[in-house]
């Protein structure tokens, strides 16, 4: 396993006062850990960015606090502004490198399937993420999927078809169906899909179709009939 590096900065702001730190570039965390007492943090925006665009969520980081204390960390959990997608907030969990971790890993999908390429096919994936537990030392950073062995709308791949390795627990069924490739849907499916949805419209709450009187004879008696 490939460490990365990311600076950090003790932080003594709190509240409102983290604003101006996140309009200098700034994202407030948090480090903690079994037995360990919190700290609170500044880390780079832009650092981060990079860091997760090369390495990915699921990768053990050196947290340097103050260019001195390095602690062997995981992401936990980001949090982004709705709008911008801007990093408002991360929290850093403290492992320890001989313990075993339990941690989301993600899955890359790699290669071109030729049911797709050739047969027209519709590339349906059923997981992106697998729960892993392995030491701190042989997490990956993420897991490829070779979608090129899915030959045919038969073919599939599972989760016991990873190529991981046994120093790594899946904490999922082996017979998992990670991917597959559906058949590509006929002239007559997509009408009959499009038939299919006009007639639930009618059965939408609130939605009363008005049907037109048999003939004139009938809309007179109606009219008659109210008179009376």
């Amino acid at each position: 396993m490939d460490k990365v590096l990311l600076e950090s900065k003790a932080r003594t702001e709190r509240g409102r006062k983290v604003n101006q730190g996140r309009r200098d570039g700034l994202v407030p965390a948090v480090v903690y850990g079994r037995g360990i007492e919190s700290t609170s943090l500044w880390v780079n925006a832009l650092d981060l960015k990079r860091l997760l665009k090369k390495s990915g969520e699921s990768t053990i980081i050196v947290l340097k606090i103050d260019g001195k204390d390095d602690r062997n960390v995981l992401i936990q959990e980001i949090q982004r502004n709705g709008i911008t997608g801007s990093y408002t907030h991360i929290d850093f969990f403290q492992v320890r490198m001989d313990e075993e971790i339990e941690t989301e890993v993600e899955l890359v999908f790699v290669g071109e399937a030729p049911a797709v390429k050739t047969l027209g096919g519709i590339l349906v994936k059923n997981l992106d993420k697998v729960m892993v537990k392995c030491l701190p030392a042989d997490l990956p950073s993420h897991i490829d999927v070779d979608i090129s062995k899915i030959a045919t709308f038969e073919d599939h791949i599972t989760i016991n078809d990873l190529s991981i390795s046994d120093k790594i627990k899946v904490d999922a069924d082996p017979t998992t169906v990670v991917v597959l490739v559906s058949e590509p849907r006929s002239e007559e499916d997509l009408a009959a899909l499009e038939e299919k949805v006009e007639a639930d419209v009618t059965k939408v709450e609130g939605i009363v179709k008005e049907e037109a009187p048999a003939n004139d004879k009938d809309a007179k008696s109606g009219k008659d009939d109210k008179k009376k």
